[in-house]
């Protein structure tokens, strides 16, 4: 079975000094740069996506440093970048088209943030056919907020990962 390394988002704003920091964003990125490591060895491609919000969001704004690959991971010119504007990486996007192309059947996934673009990738992924290894040590998300009361990053990590587990994704 063919299979392909996932990024999803892994930007700028998400970590120390951006727009959005995530919870633990360092580490997640520590985790995919040896997925990338490994990918290269065993010849596995390589597919990042990238994020961009409309002007008037608070981060991923093209053009700004916020929106940009991190410099730790950057892609080599062998490596596809597919452009997203939704969290869904498959909507009105080329990651489809391009898999199949490529004979592609399986995804190990990575990626930020866990609770929106990882989630709804993942889920989308089974409804098109593939198969899902998610990195759990190579995600991060934040603290989220409802009715007043703060959901901590490590619980909302936790959750999403489990809620994937098995239907939706092998857990790596």
């Amino acid at each position: 079975m063919k299979e392909a390394l996932l990024i999803i988002d892994v930007q700028n704003d998400y970590f120390p000094g951006g727009s959005c920091e995530l919870y633990k964003a360092y580490e997640a990125e520590k985790r995919i740069i040896a997925l990338i490591d490994e990918s290269r060895k065993s010849g596995r491609e390589i597919i990042y996506i990238k994020h961009i919000n409309p002007p008037d969001d608070t981060f991923f704004i093209e053009g700004t440093w916020g929106c940009e690959i991190s410099e730790r991971i950057k892609p080599l010119p062998e490596d596809k970048v597919i452009i997203k504007y939704f969290p869904n990486s498959f909507l009105n996007t080329e990651l489809d088209r391009y898999l199949k192309e490529k004979g592609i059947e399986k995804l190990i996934v990575c990626g930020m943030m866990t609770h929106m673009c990882v989630d709804t990738t993942v889920r989308a992924a089974m409804d098109y056919g593939y198969k899902v290894d998610l990195s759990a040590e190579g995600c991060a998300t934040m603290d989220l907020e409802i009715a007043g009361e703060v959901i901590p990053a490590q619980v909302v990590q936790k959750t999403f990962i489990a809620a994937l587990d098995g239907i939706f994704a092998e857990i790596i």
